[in-house]
């Protein structure tokens, strides 16, 4: 076997120089959810270490993660205890798989303490690797149930627009974000109806936030009902829509929606990966909306604050009984399902989020990222501002009276987000919403450094836009 050169042990740039790095990355390495043709004409930033809420590059720029990675790194870069736990654990026990009646131990314990922390009555964990995989699990799981239930017509899961819950087949056609579909498999798969994502900046400034949220949670009741509840099997929603636009809905949508599912025995299936461990200011985003009994719930990302890959389906006891009560082959799962190393620096991450009060810290500094979230209303480019917890959407518009979007081939968000990474700050575009969920960890100061460098940003985007240039590359 060849060895490993010392900066490939290490991460640090060593002799090679940042255009030798992206060759190679060029060369070799296919990038998910990229153009290629455009990333291999620019070249990628190669990341070679962070610190807290920073990162740095190949050539020494320093750039706040506004983004916690793609929302994932609750608790900030470099922890060494996670490091130390995940050491400790591969020297004991590196791999058990789960199939063949075995199990061990950090799984057990994971499993305990996630059905604590979660909704009441969520008892079970099926574990895997990512999202998309946590999410394939509820849908298969929501399937099985009825089927073991006696009543296997119930095959239909509604999902939303703007909804992204992953990139496997089955997860593409659960999202509402056309682009996915346009990569293969014949997405959507059969069985996959859609309702409004409950947007009200764009769908329901007619009416006050709340009467939107129960029109909104309204079009669930309808969509029922013309596909008959009898063929229903469940809703699948993100408590805020992440990659859909930072989608916040009213306070009156969820406990709409909880009712229409249990008046119409529909299972509810609440997809986390966003919004768990901290990010709302509440353990998971269903304490924050009220979401008092999800039947199944998709949990990663800052699970292990990404520090190793983890994912989970979280599944109720109501659903869970009917598996092991009526029994037959599962016939679902991973290598990795369970992993004692991934299990063992989740349990390490749960400890510190809660020693170090993590999520209390984020709903005490909540109210001064909302406040300077809310200042940039007054933007020229601004048509709507959204927060919750540490998650928040800026939408760009081209018209602020009439709301009216740019054109996309302006890319208008893609201009703002390269003139903040130009500035230090890396701050996300969907489409012309400009998203930012940085660590929990983040602190009072570096929130107002945050938000100063995205007006600069906005500002320089305005005159990009004014001249007709293109901005930093």
């Amino acid at each position: 076997m060849p060895r490993l050169t010392p900066s490939c042990r290490t991460g640090r740039p060593g002799n090679r120089s940042t255009a030798d790095w992206q060759a190679a990355d060029n060369g070799h390495y296919l990038h998910p959810f990229s153009d290629y043709k455009e990333l291999h004409a620019e070249g990628a930033r190669i990341q070679v270490r962070a610190e807290g809420i920073y990162m740095w590059d190949t050539q020494g720029n320093r750039i706040i993660d506004g983004l916690a990675g793609l929302g994932c790194v609750n608790i900030g870069y470099g922890r060494q205890e996670l490091a130390r736990v995940a050491a400790e654990q591969m020297s004991q026990l590196s791999f058990c798989q789960s199939f063949f009646r075995t199990s061990n131990q950090p799984a057990i314990e994971l499993a305990e303490q996630l059905t604590q922390l979660a909704p009441a009555g969520l008892t079970h964990v099926f574990y895997a690797s990512s999202g998309s995989e946590a999410n394939e699990t509820c849908f298969k799981l929501a399937r099985r149930y009825w089927q073991l239930a006696g009543r296997p017509q119930k095959k239909i899961v509604i999902a939303r627009a703007n909804a992204y819950h992953g990139s496997t087949i089955a997860t593409s056609s659960l999202s509402g974000l056309p682009d996915l579909y346009d990569s293969g498999g014949d997405m959507p798969i059969a069985g996959i109806a859609r309702i409004g994502a409950p947007y009200w900046y764009l769908e329901g400034a007619d009416l006050s936030p709340e009467e939107f949220g129960m029109r909104a949670a309204g079009w669930l009741e309808a969509r029922i009902l013309d596909l008959g509840a009898d063929n229903v099997a469940a809703f699948f929603a993100e408590p805020i829509q992440g990659a859909g636009g930072a989608i916040i809905p009213p306070a009156t949508y969820w406990p709409e929606i909880q009712r229409i599912c249990t008046k119409y025995e529909v299972l509810l299936s609440v997809d986390e990966v966003v919004c768990g461990f901290g990010r709302t200011g509440h353990w998971f985003g269903s304490h924050r909306f009220g979401i008092q009994q999800p039947d199944l719930m998709a949990v990663a990302k800052g699970i292990t604050s990404a520090y190793i890959p983890l994912s989970a389906a979280l599944v109720s006891n109501r659903v869970a009984a009917v598996l092991i009560d009526r029994g037959g082959e599962f016939y679902h799962g991973f290598t990795h399902s369970g992993h004692p190393v991934a299990c063992a620096v989740a349990l390490e991450n749960i400890r510190i989020l809660r020693e170090e009060r993590i999520v209390e810290h984020v709903a005490a500094i909540e109210p001064h990222f909302a406040a300077r979230v809310a200042a940039l209303a007054d933007h020229p480019l601004v048509g709507d501002v959204r927060s919750c917890g540490l998650f928040a959407g800026i939408q760009l518009v081209a018209d602020k009276r009439a709301r009216q979007m740019f054109d996309s081939s302006i890319r208008a968000g893609d201009r703002c987000s390269r003139e903040a990474l130009a500035r230090g700050l890396a701050l996300r575009s969907i489409g012309d919403t400009m998203a930012l969920m940085p660590p929990l960890v983040i602190t009072e100061e570096e929130i107002d450094t945050v938000f100063d460098i995205t007006r600069e940003a906005l500002d320089a985007t305005a005159r990009q836009l004014e001249r007709g240039t293109h901005g930093p590359r």
